[in-house]
């Protein structure tokens, strides 16, 4: 008889999980699958291109209801988890439903953080986090003329592109000096601000806002300075948060996120979590690369290999929005025990930076040539001493590979 796994949340990180234990284990399980959204799995990072209108829907579905069939797969669409049963090892839904679980997988993603200023809940203010927000950002779009984003991170700034495509007027509201100072440093973010300046956006920056006036709809933004942006759609994407309130209210240990073991199990031996919504070795990940790390080290375990193990990741952050090359990993900040080397280039708009500790590199930022970034990233990755080619590190792989070349010769 086969066991069952009961999967919350249809996202990328939990579906990869079940494409991994069908590659390894495809008999073993019966699977249930519960999804909040009305949708089959897609691809959440090209939500971007969506909203710009470089795709379509079905251009971003990686799984389709002829996929969930084809595997055996029960899936229950626009149906979210309202109680997990640890003593009777199942979920239960709002309407009903019940699921028992041998082994029970949560991967419940994220939600937008709200900060707790007055209007926030005005209708016209939304996140950037599904399909559902930017088909309400889109029929804004159709309807309106402003738009303002608060935040100037990777989410924000891909927000603010696809507006402007959609032929609005967009003015992006940023409470720290630097365009995404959580990847880069004072003059990658200048380089990056004068840009897009340069494309069509309106910054105002520092600025804290302090409430989102409206009626019936949203009408402006005001800040604490006393000035007044005017808005039709208020787009926020001031951060995200673990969305861990199934799991705390099972009882499960929660942190920030649902803590997990480098296995990826949680506190419960039934219970594992993989995504934004898990927390392992003290750290979360917004970024598609670690999810997918995980789910290979969960769907391993799931299967009782037994035999991988989650050590954390090293992620980089790259933004999706055209013509801008932009690349960043690791400690961008450096430290009083790290080194910094600059390769500056104004006239070409290339800025390199490295950070190294003990002849290592810790951290990288590129700017406007980020051909090596994935290099960087596997040299940080491994921890490798680059004494032997410092002098030259900054020209890149390929230029190394060429001089080695010559030198043979």
């Amino acid at each position: 008889m086969r066991r069952k796994l009961v999967v919350i949340g249809n996202g990328m990180a939990g579906m990869r999980v079940v494409e991994e234990v069908l590659r390894l284990a495809p008999e073993l399980y019966d699977i249930t699958i519960f999804g909040a959204e009305p949708h089959g799995n897609y691809n959440r990072i090209l939500l971007s291109p969506l909203l710009a209108g470089e795709m379509r829907v079905d251009d971003i579905v990686l799984h389709d209801d002829e996929w969930y069939r084809a595997h055996d797969i029960t899936l229950h669409k626009g149906k979210a988890v309202s109680l997990i049963d640890r003593t009777r090892r199942e979920v239960s839904t709002t309407d009903g439903t019940v699921a028992r679980y041998d082994r029970l997988l949560i991967a419940t993603g994220s939600l937008p953080y709200v900060p707790p200023i007055p209007g926030a809940g005005l209708p016209g203010v939304v996140g950037f986090r599904d399909i559902a927000d930017v088909n309400r950002m889109l029929a804004a779009s159709r309807q309106h003329e402003y738009a303002v984003v608060i935040g100037g991170g990777l989410l924000g700034l891909e927000a603010a592109s696809g507006l402007m495509k959609r032929g609005m007027k967009v003015t992006v509201v940023h409470l720290m000096p630097t365009l995404m100072e959580q990847q880069l440093d004072a003059d990658a973010g200048q380089l990056l601000r004068h840009s897009l300046e340069l494309r069509g956006f309106n910054f105002v920056m520092p600025a804290e806002t302090v409430e989102i006036a409206g009626g019936e709809a949203v009408s402006d933004v005001r800040l604490k300075d006393g000035r007044e942006i005017p808005a039709d759609l208020v787009v926020m994407a001031v951060g995200i948060r673990p969305n861990v309130a199934l799991a705390r209210a099972a009882g499960l240990h929660c942190r920030r996120g649902i803590v997990v073991d480098s296995t990826m199990l949680s506190y419960d031996p039934a219970i594992y979590a993989v995504g934004e919504c898990a927390e392992s070795h003290g750290r979360t990940y917004g970024l598609l690369a670690p999810l997918y790390e995980q789910a290979k080290v969960c769907a391993n375990h799931l299967v009782d290999w037994g035999c991988a193990r989650y050590p954390g990741s090293l992620a980089a952050a790259r933004l999706k929005v055209t013509g801008v090359e932009l690349f960043s990993a690791g400690n961008v900040a450096g430290g009083p025990d790290t080194e910094t080397i600059v390769l500056h280039d104004p006239s070409s708009g290339v800025y390199k930076k490295l950070i190294l500790r003990d002849n290592r590199i810790d951290g990288a930022v590129l700017y406007g040539d980020t051909a090596d970034g994935p290099w960087y990233q596997r040299l940080m990755r491994e921890r490798a001493d680059i004494s032997a080619i410092r002098h030259s590190v900054m020209f890149g792989q390929p230029r190394l590979a060429e001089r080695a070349g010559r030198a043979a010769a």
